[in-house]
């Protein structure tokens, strides 16, 4: 009926059909009622239906876990809140029809599969086949390599994370066993060096945010427990930074307390010398070189004492000896041979000078052409050839230069030119004012040292460094004084005492080749050579073509024990030892010396009377 009809009705029909309507609608919601009663009833069953054929499905794989990791009170805790998890979401396993499955968005794929990752396990270490203690070497030792990080995955224009992408550090892999890191690159990276010494400190590893340390981190992130650290830590670096961390950071040495020094020489005795030929061989079979025999194997231990500048040493340089063995095995190689010769050693350890000598060739050849004026033939009074190092990094190499001494009367005693145009560093002034203590020692016991004396490098245009020229400028002062010439064939290194010792130098064997090789240059004649100290005859380890130059006189080396017997090699005039009465011999390098000094002490005196004549002392 319509509504028009419905209101067409007798009032009494309409009130019977609306009396009937409202006993129908009490009638539909009884069993609406009933129904709703019937379909939970039904649901909690199906559910408990649902519950059992699950717990069915996982209970005995529920069960094995519990059993393996029975004496793990966290383990079962976590199995059993799964299992709990999963029995009350089951309706996220069910496998949605195919067609139903195609028709969904790909938010709500994402959102399913998303659901599972809470059942997944982040194994974060796992060290279960290293058979030992794992060992970490970490070259880049940022935070997040060192303590782990916290990643982040993009999804619908925002940054994500769960407890899936927490990954481990350095720290995490080595706890239980140990991890080196390279002190000088922890201490370049921010919050690194101070987070692991409160990692020892509280014995546990925090992952967390760096951000998050400096405010800037405002937004909800994770925040895993900390796990406990058992772990020994190797710290590698210079002696430099050991001593810097030591007296400047309190907890450095609370913390690092076990110091290894390691030395750059070893001994030389026969079981480092088996050692050492078994490294070299060891080289040669994991880099497929070619076999080295005896005698280039013992070439190559030369070399190494060479490198630790010492006779009974081997040098630890174990790198620059593999460079050897490598260009060494590729000389044998070009060459045909079957075996490393030593010729193929010398010629490695050839080609890498030459490889690095450019400046020295350069010097050498001014030395030649007469642009730096060095003498090797004739003699000079007052001039003494010294001998220096230049190193340029990868490469080290000898240069005389021209030391001149020039005397007068005077109070102001030795002036070294050097320091005075801040040329020379405090060594080599030391070195200098030394060289007035031997003169009052020697000279002045019986008369005032009246004397003004200046020395200088002659053609030196850069910094002057070290003590090993002294013994050169105080035998410059001695040929001065005595007017004896001194043979410039001869070139001089060595330090100096007050008492006229002769102290041992470095870089002796790059000394007498530079010297070598000017004078190889400029023509040998047979007489030159080169004056060392004598404690400093360990340390020889020559190139083969100076040993041979000496083998048949050619060229020379002396070792001296004192200036005294220096002067004598020098001038070819004997020194003249102090008499009982405090006099020298007469005629003797000493005694002349000293009637020089004695003759200005006298002059001064003569001077003096005549307040005019009188010489300022310097201010």
């Amino acid at each position: 009926m319509t509504d028009q009809e419905f209101v067409g009705l007798n009032p009494e029909v309409r009130e019977e059909i609306g009396r009937r309507r409202e006993v129908l609608e009490g009638e539909l919601r009884n069993m609406m009622r009933q129904l709703r009663s019937s379909e939970k009833d039904t649901s909690e069953e199906i559910a408990k239906l649902d519950r059992e054929v699950a717990i069915f499905s996982i209970a005995h794989v529920v069960q094995e876990l519990m059993d393996d990791y029975k004496e793990f009170p966290e383990v079962i805790k976590y199995v059993g809140a799964v299992q709990s998890d999963m029995l009350g979401n089951l309706s996220q396993f069910r496998e949605e029809p195919a067609e139903a499955a195609k028709q969904m968005p790909i938010a709500a794929l994402w959102s399913k599969d998303m659901a599972f990752r809470k059942y997944q396990v982040n194994v974060v270490v796992d060290n279960s086949t290293n058979g030992g203690s794992p060992v970490v070497i970490e070259l880049n030792p940022t935070y997040a390599n060192l303590f782990g990080r916290i990643e982040k995955e993009a999804q619908f224009g925002a940054f994500l994370t769960d407890f899936t992408l927490i990954r481990a550090g350095s720290l995490h892999k080595a706890n239980g066993g140990y991890v080196v890191i390279p002190v000088e690159e922890i201490l370049k990276n921010v919050f690194s060096w101070d987070s692991l010494k409160r990692a020892i400190r509280n014995g546990e590893i925090a992952i967390e945010d760096p951000a998050e340390r400096l405010g800037f981190v405002a937004t909800k992130i994770l925040m895993p427990d900390p796990i406990p650290l058992n772990v020994k830590i190797l710290l590698i670096g210079n002696p430099y930074l050991y001593h810097t961390l030591y007296a400047y950071d309190e907890d450095f040495k609370e913390l690092f307390k076990v110091k290894a020094d390691f030395d750059t020489r070893m001994e030389r005795s026969q079981e480092n010398l088996r050692a050492y030929a078994g490294s070299i061989c060891i080289v040669c079979q994991k880099e497929g070189l070619h076999p080295f025999g005896a005698s280039a194997m013992a070439k190559v231990i030369e070399y190494s004492s060479r490198l630790a500048e010492d006779q009974g040493k081997l040098s630890t340089r174990f790198s620059e000896i593999s460079d050897i063995l490598r260009e060494a095995s590729y000389w044998a190689v070009k060459a045909g041979a079957e075996t490393v010769e030593p010729s193929h050693v010398a010629q490695a350890i050839e080609e890498r000078i030459c490889r690095s000598n450019l400046v020295q060739e350069r010097v050498n050849e001014l030395i030649a052409q007469g642009t730096i004026i060095i003498d090797t033939t004739a003699e000079e009074v007052g001039q003494v050839n010294g001998l220096s190092v230049i190193s340029l990094g990868d490469y080290s190499f000898g240069r005389p230069s021209r030391i001149t001494a020039t005397v007068a009367v005077g109070r102001e005693g030795v002036m070294d030119i050097e320091r005075e145009t801040k040329l020379g560093g405090p060594i080599h002034t030391k070195g200098v004012m030394i060289l007035g203590g031997v003169l009052a020692d020697r000279y002045a016991q019986d008369k005032p040292l009246t004397l003004s004396a200046r020395l200088t490098f002659e053609q030196s245009y850069e910094g002057v460094e070290g003590d090993s020229a002294s013994s050169a400028e105080l035998y410059a002062l001695l040929s001065r004084l005595s007017g004896v010439p001194v043979k410039q064939y001869i070139a001089v290194t060595g330090s100096v005492n007050q008492k006229g010792d002769v102290q041992a130098i470095g870089g002796v064997n790059e000394k007498i080749e530079g010297f070598f090789s000017v004078c190889k240059a400029k023509g040998l004649n047979g007489q030159q050579g080169v004056m060392i100290p004598a404690s400093n005859v360990r340390h020889l380890m020559l190139k083969e073509e100076v040993v041979e130059a000496v083998r048949e006189g050619t060229f020379h080396v002396w070792a001296v024990r004192s200036i005294d017997e220096g002067i004598e090699v020098l001038t070819g005039f004997p020194a003249g030892p102090r008499k009982p009465d405090g006099g020298f011999e007469e005629g003797k390098v000493n005694y002349l010396v000293d009637q020089r000094l004695r003759e200005f002490a006298r002059q001064f005196r003569e001077f003096q009377k005549d307040d005019t004549k009188v010489p300022q002392e310097p201010k």
